[in-house]
């Protein structure tokens, strides 16, 4: 059997070596991107079309965070670590005695429950979304004016109103 040329082989291994470099730089960018992703669980009405104009429109930076891939549809996050946390397609809330704020033409109900993570539920859209964040990393109401423009996609149909004086 005749080997090729000697001037020849260094090529092949060249090559090889190349395509190895060059699947192995796709590979870890192909993980990398996969291993940053924040793992989360879709709202029951994420497949909504509302949403995925909410989703759409979700701003590149909250709050000063840079925007974070997530795994589940209908979802947003941001900061590292994750500090902002956005589901699309939630349930809409009904009346409460929580806090119903607007902020940027949207209404939201403020559960400070948990402070200093905070829950804000869209209120008077359906679906709803809900956002959870970080008091300590992030302003509630800055956080709320950066993601108005997307959550005004979807339709208000009611609104907060004041507590009536007894």
């Amino acid at each position: 059997m005749s080997r090729p040329p000697r001037s020849a082989r260094p090529a092949t291994r060249s090559a090889a070596r190349t395509a190895g470099a060059i699947l192995a730089l796709g590979a870890a960018a192909t993980l990398a991107g996969c291993a940053h992703a924040v793992p989360l669980t879709a709202a029951p009405q994420a497949s909504d079309p509302a949403c995925a104009g909410v989703v759409v429109l979700l701003p590149e930076e909250v709050a000063g965070q840079a925007e974070r891939e997530t795994d589940a549809q209908g979802t947003g996050a941001w900061g590292e670590p994750a500090s902002i946390i956005l589901h699309c397609g939630v349930e809409s809330p009904g009346p409460t005695t929580l806090t119903c704020q607007n902020v940027s033409g949207v209404d939201w109900i403020v559960d400070d429950a948990d402070a200093p993570n905070y829950r804000f539920t869209s209120y008077g859209r359906e679906p709803a979304v809900e956002v959870y964040l970080d008091s300590d990393v992030v302003a509630g109401s800055t956080v709320m004016a950066d993601l108005a423009a997307a959550v005004s996609t979807i339709p208000q149909t009611r609104a907060c109103t004041e507590p009536v004086a007894g």
